[in-house]
This record gives C-alpha cells, structure tokens and sequence, in this order.
C-alpha cells in the first residue's frame, strides 16, 4: 500500500511538472519509463502575476481553482478555492507546507520548489482573484 500511494506521488506531482522530493523517490516502485509519458514542464516567461496561463499560478488552478474538487491522496480532502483570500494567509500557508509545518504530501512538494519571491507573487495573484489586477 505504502508503495502504491508513494506512485501515487509522483504521479501527481509529474502531473504537475515538478520533481519528488528524494525520500518520496526512494520509497517508490520503479516504473517502466515507456509505460509513463514524462510529463511538460509549466513554463511561462511572464512574471507569475501578469498572466492567466503557464507557470506555477497555473499550476495551482488546477486543483484549486475547481469548484467543490476533492482528491483521494493521501486521504479523502476537499481542496479549497484560493482566488479572492488574503495575501498574508496564502503566503502564510506556503511558507508552513515549505518548513513542514503543515502536512499534505503534494502541497508541501510544491511549496518546497518554491522561491519565497514565487510565493509572495502566487499570494499576491490569488488575493486579486486570480487575476492579478
């Protein structure tokens, strides 16, 4: 079980175009590299809050920007919308998931390939709605 949910992982965070931390890597099954299309990185060359596609604030639409989405991994979760919160509280949370001070395996991947100038400009984006007006 514990291997399945460590694919699981990577999966998930192949999905989304960023590498598994180490420890997660070691504990997973190996994969046969022809049964699992790499995944495209999320590129933009615009700045995080100049636009509505590419880069990490895409990535992050595509969980939390779904209304009422839920994901089984690592166990049934309601996955919050973001667009419109407060700047402080988002950047709050990134940096908690980066230290490890808060717990879910995908977001605290995702917090830790982060600058703490891309989390400051995600909580900027995402407090304006997304939009980053």
């Amino acid at each position: 079980m514990k291997n399945l949910l460590s694919l699981l992982s990577l999966l998930s965070l192949a999905a989304l175009g960023l590498a598994a931390p180490a420890a997660l890597a070691q504990s997973a099954p190996a994969v046969p590299t022809a049964s699992v299309a790499p995944a495209a990185p999320v590129v933009s060359s615009a700045p995080i809050g100049t636009t509505h596609t590419g880069g990490q604030a895409a990535a992050c639409s595509g969980c939390h920007g779904i209304p009422g989405y839920r994901v089984a991994f690592p166990h049934v979760y309601h996955v919050p919308m973001i667009a419109g919160q407060n700047a402080k509280y988002l950047e709050s949370a990134l940096n908690a998931y980066k230290a490890g001070e808060r717990k879910h395996p995908t977001m605290a991947a995702i917090a830790s390939s982060l600058s703490d100038k891309d989390i400051s400009e995600l909580a900027a984006y995402y407090s304006k709605g997304g939009s980053g007006k």
